[in-house]
């Protein structure tokens, strides 16, 4: 047994024995010691036959908490349930819990289980709650119906494949303010209990943690560090990097083992991680076909994933715009999916001011969406059609109206 299971053990078993105290109280009869009277002679008022009949039923008593002990225990460590599994096959007559008490059990065990590793998923830390992020991504993201089909359609079939080939890679692009940093937060607290906070999930900021070129080898050796250790602290992290087209190349070819299939030659197994990509790259790219298809009178929900992702691939190979052109993970496909952030437009901004003071609990009207949406800038010049800003300053902006 492991230095850390004993204190765990002995604690369950303190709240055993004031389990079985509960259970033992229900319909118990009273003892002689509980009369304040010494052992029993042969006329006393207890008798001889009565005091056989309540030792009979203490002693059950006692064999039946070792039966709850071994049914929580095995609830909390599989591992040595031999003997119970071969009693649930074959149960000895009369050895069934009490419904009562299975209640109470699975009671205990689940607020145990609340704070350790011991849940039907594996890691209490992670929900994998796909109905909840789909559900979020519908009401809360707007103007991105690409987003919103690959990232639930991606992350719901790797989730659900008992053993994917390698981790989860995405790479969501577009301008600032349209929703990645959102997304890449949202998916965060429907995959996991803690969402950004999880010991599960790390998030890097390209500027933030790796400013300076020249300690480039430094931070190859930290990030990998890092995220070996995440791995075997979590199966399942999730991993991710913002502001990704500023990371030097040599720091993507280095997480990029991370990443690659994996060969099972004694290496750590990363292949249930996710690692996401924010990149304002490509922005302008998807910016003008979304511009294209408004000028031609079509609706922007007609761009397709297929035309909109094969012109987003041809600008992030121009090793002139950007580090993932010199590293490895566009020449050996190791990015999963390209998610398209599409430019938002002035409808979309004043749902975005109806969420901000939703969000603060405060009233709102028409007039004052609209006011909201009109401090925004933007683009082009003549069509003013699309927020410079997406909704990046909106909840800043609604402080104009507070009282």
């Amino acid at each position: 047994m492991g230095q850390g299971r004993l204190p765990a053990r002995l604690g369950l078993a303190c709240c055993l024995l004031l389990l079985s105290g509960v259970l033992g109280s229900q319909g118990k009869a009273r003892g002689p010691q509980e009369e304040g009277q010494g052992p029993v002679a042969e006329g006393g008022p207890w008798g001889r036959a009565k005091y056989e009949a309540v030792k009979k039923h203490l002693g059950a008593m006692g064999a039946l908490s070792k039966q709850y002990w071994r049914y929580l225990a095995c609830k909390v460590w599989q591992e040595g349930c031999e003997e119970g599994k071969e009693e649930k096959s074959h149960p000895r007559p009369g050895w069934t819990l009490p419904l009562v008490g299975q209640n109470y059990l699975e009671i205990l065990s689940a607020w145990y289980c609340s704070f350790g590793k011991c849940c039907e998923t594996g890691d209490c830390r992670i929900v994998n709650n796909i109905t909840g992020l789909e559900a979020d991504l519908n009401g809360q993201l707007h103007g991105q119906h690409l987003a919103k089909e690959v990232i639930v359609r991606a992350v719901h079939g790797f989730l659900q494949s008992p053993r994917p080939e390698k981790p989860l890679v995405l790479s969501l692009h577009g301008w600032s303010g349209t929703g990645k940093n959102f997304v890449a937060r949202m998916v965060a607290s429907h995959l996991y209990r803690d969402g950004m906070k999880s010991e599960c999930v790390r998030l890097f900021i390209s500027l933030f943690h790796f400013p300076h070129h020249k300690y480039v080898d430094l931070y190859k050796a930290q990030l990998k560090k890092q995220i070996s250790e995440t791995v075997q602290l979590c199966k399942q992290s999730l991993f991710i990097f913002d502001e990704a087209e500023k990371l030097h190349f040599s720091l993507l070819d280095a997480i990029k083992p991370f990443m690659a299939h994996y060969d099972n030659k004694g290496q750590e197994d990363y292949r249930r991680s996710i690692f996401l990509f924010l990149s304002n790259l490509g922005g302008n790219t998807i910016n003008e076909v979304a511009l294209d298809f408004w000028r031609a009178g079509r609706a922007r929900e007609e761009i397709s994933m297929e035309f909109l992702e094969q012109q987003l691939r041809l600008e992030l190979q121009d090793p002139a715009e950007n580090s993932y052109a010199h590293s490895h993970l566009l020449k050996e496909n190791l990015i999963d999916f390209f998610v398209p952030f599409l430019p938002l437009e002035y409808h979309h901004v004043k749902l975005c001011a109806r969420d901000a003071f939703l969000a603060r609990g405060l009233p709102y009207t028409e007039a004052a969406l609209d006011e909201v949406a009109r401090m925004m800038v933007f683009v082009p010049k003549e069509e003013k059609l699309f927020s410079a800003q997406g909704c990046k300053s909106v909840s800043q902006r609604i402080n104009y109206f507070l009282p």
